[in-house]
């Protein structure tokens, strides 16, 4: 690939490293280091998410791996009420704009890539276009307000969600080109949006293999299994968002049901509107084999992730698309064995189970949930299940494809 002249590219996203312990904020940062490398020069814009300000003016520029993150305060999103993260999502692109205009003037954007949720960021992408003939491409993951709409926490029929369906077609008119997480979704939205005329493709979820990742190399972190007394323990552990989105009650209860199995443990840990729902059942079932962790560092989360053996992940049955959850990147990138439960007809039944690196059933069936969790029981099909698990990256989950993917619809427009 030949890059002749302007080669800036900027980077829109809710949620961005060195703060965040979200998987979309590591998965964006590896795509933005493997175009840099490429010759792009990166600007990544996001809001501030840790606490303490108050004002928007208030911005901050750091460079992480060479890439520029330019910082400005949105007030408080993710553990926020959801009027205050409705209003001050809305505000964003806003607040973006006054806050760095004059760096945006300067830098004259050839591209733009941004990551939904949110859906928000459509006016600055318009901006961009508007104002420098700027290339858009839209990486869509979660379909807002479809899974809410879908889990019953609002009503297809109701304001909020025609408000907030008037934005998620404005911010899908805004891109060139957008990209989605599995074939099913992807059959699924352009059956859905036909009559918008929209650009889409195939984009799966990326990750970097951990030896290339890795920033730190301090041994002190890889402490996890002494620090709870888990030496002797075969650990499932669920890391990331801990929702309503998740199903976490189905894992509560495989918890409950492998109480029997003295050398089961399971651990949560992160973030999310279903953590009270998670301490509340380990305390009042008596799950002595369960324990809740508060959201870690990128680094420790990956510490902690070279010490257990199973990787979990759940999604809510009464899901109508099919998503692939994030978390199991992480788990990949890691070799561990995958245990899931997610909607009927998801694409990820098939690459889990197709792959031999996990097993897959359906979410609400706890019996079949139950009797793959035991199979773990056994170290041979653990250790055949690891290996398949890191050759999914090669397969299906590289950075360098995903990159490659992005950057020719983005030169071919």
């Amino acid at each position: 690939m030949e890059n002749e002249g302007n080669q800036n590219l900027a980077i829109l996203i809710d949620d961005y490293l060195p703060n965040s312990t979200k998987v979309a904020s590591k998965m964006m940062h590896e795509l933005a280091i493997e175009l840099h490398s490429k010759g792009y020069n990166i600007d990544v814009i996001t809001p501030i998410i840790h606490k303490g300000k108050s004002s928007f003016e208030n911005t901050e520029k750091l460079v992480i791996d060479h890439i520029n993150v330019l910082s400005f305060n949105s007030g408080e999103i993710k553990e926020a009420s959801k009027v205050v993260r409705l209003v001050n999502e809305l505000l964003m692109p806003y607040r973006a704009f006054f806050s760095y205009l004059k760096h945006f003037y300067s830098r004259k954007y050839k591209f733009v890539i941004t990551y939904s949720p949110s859906i928000f960021w459509y006016p600055l992408v318009y901006f961009f276009r508007f104002q420098f003939k700027t290339k858009s491409y839209l990486v869509l993951r979660d379909f807002f307000p479809q899974w809410v709409i879908d889990s019953g926490i609002i009503k297809e029929s109701s304001f909020i969600a025609k408000f907030l369906r008037w934005h998620e077609k404005r911010n899908y008119l805004a891109f060139d080109t957008i990209g989605i997480q599995s074939p099913k979704n992807l059959i699924w939205f352009q059956e859905k949006y036909q009559k918008l005329n929209l650009k889409s493709e195939l984009l799966y979820n990326w990750v970097t293999p951990s030896d290339t990742y890795l920033v730190s190399k301090d041994k002190s972190l890889n402490q996890f299994r002494a620090k709870y007394n888990l030496q002797s323990k075969l650990i499932f552990f669920y890391g990331g968002n801990i929702g309503h989105a998740q199903d976490m009650k189905n894992l509560l209860r495989l918890a409950e049901q492998m109480l029997v199995e003295e050398e089961a443990f399971f651990v949560f840990l992160g973030s999310g509107d279903e953590v009270t729902l998670v301490k509340e059942t380990i305390q009042n079932r008596k799950l002595k084999n369960t324990l809740y962790l508060e959201s870690v560092s990128q680094a420790e989360y990956i510490y902690i992730l070279s010490e257990v053996d199973v990787g979990l992940f759940s999604l809510n049955p009464e899901h109508s698309t099919h998503n692939f959850p994030g978390k199991i990147l992480s788990y990949c990138q890691l070799g561990l064995p995958i245990l899931g439960a997610v909607n009927p007809g998801n694409d990820i039944i098939q690459v889990i189970e197709g792959s031999g690196s996990g097993k897959i059933s359906i979410a609400g069936d706890s019996d079949t949930l139950l009797q793959n969790a035991k199979l773990f029981l056994d170290v041979t099909l653990r250790k055949n299940m690891s290996k398949n698990s890191l050759r999914l990256i090669e397969d299906y989950f590289s950075t360098s494809k995903s990159a490659e993917t992005i950057i020719k619809a983005l030169n071919q427009l």
